[in-house]
């Protein structure tokens, strides 16, 4: 994803057969221990803007943070169970973010389940939720514009895309009609205000959304 964006990008992988299949794909790839010093510095750790650390091997993430962090980088620590999370965000001042992919897989794969008109995209921090609202017919705002909408404190809206069109900075003068989605930031305190203004019917929304 970084590379379709344009970054550049250089992957670090100690499978030969796998550093081979990236190569293939076009990208740059150092062969080697991804927590050893001179494996990053070849690697370009210090000129890089950030350094993620996504490997399976949890140790080896934490130390290639210690590295990456000591010269500069942004750090982004892969763990691989939930509850280490605590720990981490505790001791490890060397980690600017911590991802835990297989919790935003669980998420996606249980909206998907469950269904419904309102679809929670991932957990980004502790008490906050970016989720994707579908207005409907009951939703008190339908036919405001985007100006007019009155969201509480704690919610923003991210994204708005008419009904089967692409999703885009919102404009102030987009009006919202049924079918419209609109993507909010929230805090979790806040998110049956906002199915309630946007949907309309927040008990119904929210256990189809498994009571999140």
């Amino acid at each position: 994803m970084l590379q379709e964006e344009g970054h550049e990008v250089t992957l670090i992988e100690r499978d030969p057969s796998k550093a081979e299949r990236a190569r293939k794909q076009d990208y740059e790839v150092i062969e080697g221990d991804g927590s050893r010093e001179d494996v990053l510095e070849d690697a370009g750790v210090g000129e890089a803007d950030a350094l993620g650390a996504l490997s399976g091997d949890l140790n080896t993430n934490f130390a290639a943070c210690l590295i990456g962090d000591h010269h500069g980088c942004r750090t982004v620590l892969r763990i691989d169970e939930d509850y280490r999370e605590d720990i981490y965000r505790k001791y490890a001042r060397q980690v600017d973010e911590i991802v835990y992919p297989e919790r935003l897989g669980a998420i996606g794969a249980k909206n998907a389940m469950l269904g419904g008109d309102i679809r929670a995209i991932a957990d980004i921090a502790q008490h906050l939720q970016v989720v994707e609202l579908t207005i409907t017919s009951e939703a008190p705002t339908a036919g405001y514009t985007i100006s007019e909408l009155q969201l509480p404190a704690n919610a923003t809206v991210l994204a708005f895309g008419k009904r089967d069109a692409p999703l885009a900075i919102p404009t102030p003068d987009e009006s919202i009609e049924p079918g419209d989605r609109l993507i909010v930031l929230a805090d979790f305190d806040v998110l049956d205000d906002v199915r309630q203004i946007l949907v309309g019917d927040a008990s119904r929304a929210t256990a189809q959304a498994g009571g999140i």
